[in-house]
């Protein structure tokens, strides 16, 4: 197989923030205490009080909103505070009129603010009664774990600066369907924002499952194939040539595949959610924007969505006991070490390739704004990941592989900024560009 090879244009071993391993600065004992502060608001169901200041969503939602805004006197009031907010009621979940709000820190970008990264979790707990807003739902883990990821987060990455923008986001309401992510992706399509990734976490913080195995060394990622908002259209090319496993969430997922941590690695499970189940990065998903779940390696469905107990001397419920505060620090520093490289590389081009009934191939894609350079991709049509070293770096849009005949693989382009901050791979496949199928191509 003949390719071109252009010469390295980049210095890709440079830092990628202002300090090189924000992950370190990561603290297992506040996250432990945040979670023992969540817990002890007795319930944080949807559906509980709105205004006793002890107990109930209202008082978990005020208390979130006072760390955000601790963090942010901390750095300067670099942190914009703002709380979307609208009232659900269904016939299912929310029989009655129900005030949700969302608390979110925004960490704007130096140079290209529009450019945004969320990480999130979910504040709403819940018992055995998804419909209970009064008894003891103390949701240690769900998603207690989540919610204190964000926060320290946000901690952790206020006091650096990055190109582009950082959200962190606490969500409400998805115990009851999800409201808390429809309503974030919602104010971020208002907001106009060009959503690079969103890191969902939902149940992150145990290592020992319900039968007894243990898994300290992995946290899972979910993403979906075939994209949520393709076309008709879309999806009849997708057919034709391919990309079913190529959307902008399964790239994101390999990304984040690659930047494992010393003795604890990203293991993808390549489907949207877990068997029957769902969480709040799927409305995002919905609206075209990438969007993965973080989630255990191995979940202890006793510790979730039951009441608190002991039944034949096994405990049940949601509570501080069955976590895994080592486990959380590891998966919060994953989340940390991510969120400062997206949030520092530009966005993925949007890419395509002519190769019909020829014997080269041709690759061309968007310019990125904030990129000195590309590099593009390629992979066997039966490979699972990318291979290991690209195909050529090149500072133009365009690519011309002699005797590649494309009908044998898939090709991508990352773009890579000035200091070696490298973006996920776009495919160049239907579907495959970081941006909703609706929006107008550049």
């Amino acid at each position: 197989m003949k390719t071109i090879l252009a010469l390295p244009l980049l210095a890709l071993a440079l830092p990628t923030a202002a300090f090189a391993a924000p992950e370190d600065a990561v603290t297992q004992s506040r996250l432990e205490a945040d979670i023992a502060r969540l817990v002890a608001f007795g319930t944080r169901h949807t559906m509980s009080s709105q205004d006793d200041p002890k107990r109930g969503i209202g008082a978990a939602r005020r208390w979130a909103e006072g760390e955000f805004r601790k963090t942010s006197a901390a750095c300067g009031s670099c942190l914009e505070i703002v709380l979307p907010e609208t009232v659900v009621k269904d016939n299912d979940r929310v029989p009655v009129a129900t005030r949700l709000v969302d608390v979110v820190a925004i960490q704007r970008g130096t140079k290209r603010p529009n450019e945004v990264v969320i990480v999130q979790g979910h504040i709403d707990s819940r018992n055995s009664d998804a419909m209970d807003g009064v008894g003891d739902a103390p949701g240690a883990n769900d998603d207690g774990s989540g919610t204190a990821l964000v926060l320290e987060a946000a901690r952790v990455l206020s006091k650096a600066k990055f190109a582009g923008t950082i959200v962190y986001a606490v969500l409400s309401g998805e115990e009851q369907g999800l409201y808390g992510g429809k309503l974030l992706a919602e104010y971020a399509k208002a907001q106009g924002w060009t959503v690079k990734a969103v890191l969902n976490n939902d149940i992150v913080g145990n290592s020992r499952g319900s039968d007894g195995l243990v898994d300290d060394t992995h946290v899972r990622v979910f993403s979906e194939g075939p994209r949520d908002d393709a076309s008709e259209r879309a999806r009849a090319a997708q057919r034709a040539i391919g990309g079913e496993n190529d959307s902008p969430s399964r790239n994101l997922s390999r990304w984040l595949a690659g930047q494992d941590g010393a003795g604890f690695s990203v293991r993808q499970v390549w489907r949207a959610d877990r068997m029957g189940r769902g969480g709040d990065h799927l409305p995002f998903q919905e609206l075209g924007y990438p969007a993965v779940r973080f989630s255990v390696a191995v979940e202890n469905y006793e510790r979730q969505h039951q009441n608190v107990r002991t039944e034949g001397g096994r405990p049940f419920g949601d509570t501080m006991e069955a976590m895994d505060f080592a486990y959380l620090a590891k998966v919060t520093r994953t989340n940390v070490r991510a969120l400062a490289k997206l949030a520092a590389a530009p966005m993925p081009p949007a890419a395509k390739v002519t190769a019909a009934v020829q014997t080269f191939t041709d690759v061309d894609w968007t310019a990125s704004p904030g990129a000195a350079g590309y590099r593009v991709w390629q992979r066997r049509t039966d490979a699972a990941g990318w291979d290991a070293k690209p195909v050529a770096e090149t500072a133009e849009t365009h690519l011309r592989l002699e005797g590649v005949r494309g009908d044998d693989w898939f090709f991508g382009v990352s773009a890579v900024s000035a200091d070696g901050s490298e973006s996920p791979v776009a495919s160049a496949v239907p579907g495959g560009a970081f941006v909703p199928e609706a929006s107008p191509k550049p």
